[in-house]
């Protein structure tokens, strides 16, 4: 499937088959993570995989919607500033986009082995602290269910490129 294609297909999955996700799926979809693009190569993130069956309770005190737990698997993108690239003009710190972009490869890599993800920001990051047991370096980032789907994509809604696309002038 070309990109275009893989782009088109990916969609928040909002309900998940039981299914295990099998352990070379899952190698594939993080070693995409890993591949992905950060701010001077310095990778500051972590991915934290969360098994359903083990954390349940806790997972509902991150996100209570009921379709988050329903997958075999969570993960977690997390952005560790220390280790980010700094930006010196204004002390911009590359963490939060080293993350985000991992997680994107995520997405994208779990459609192209025909999981379901959705991403989610809309987290309790207290809790997720807590429940994760993360150390104080790591910020929780965003979140997402990896399983197979047991829903189907409805339209995507999208802005047209002529609203989202400016063109600079060097005049």
């Amino acid at each position: 499937m070309s990109f275009q294609e893989l782009a088109k297909a990916r969609y928040s999955v909002r309900a998940y088959r039981p299914d295990p996700v099998e352990d070379d799926k899952l190698a594939r979809v993080l070693e995409a993570a890993r591949l992905a693009p950060s701010a001077a190569n310095r990778q500051a993130f972590r991915i934290v995989v969360v098994s359903t069956a083990a954390e349940k309770d806790g997972l509902r005190r991150i996100y209570g919607r009921d379709w988050f737990v329903q997958a075999p698997l969570v993960l977690c993108v997390c952005a560790v500033p220390s280790e980010a690239w700094v930006r010196k003009a204004d002390g911009w710190n590359a963490a939060e986009v080293d993350a985000t972009i991992a997680m994107t490869h995520v997405v994208l890599a779990a459609a192209a082995e025909g999981l379901g993800t959705c991403w989610i920001a809309a987290f309790d990051p207290a809790a997720a602290r807590e429940v994760l047991k993360l150390p104080p370096d790591l910020v929780p980032s965003a979140f997402t269910p990896l399983g197979y789907a047991a829903d189907a994509p409805g339209p995507k809604k999208r802005r047209p490129l002529d609203e989202i696309v400016r063109r600079a002038s060097a005049k």
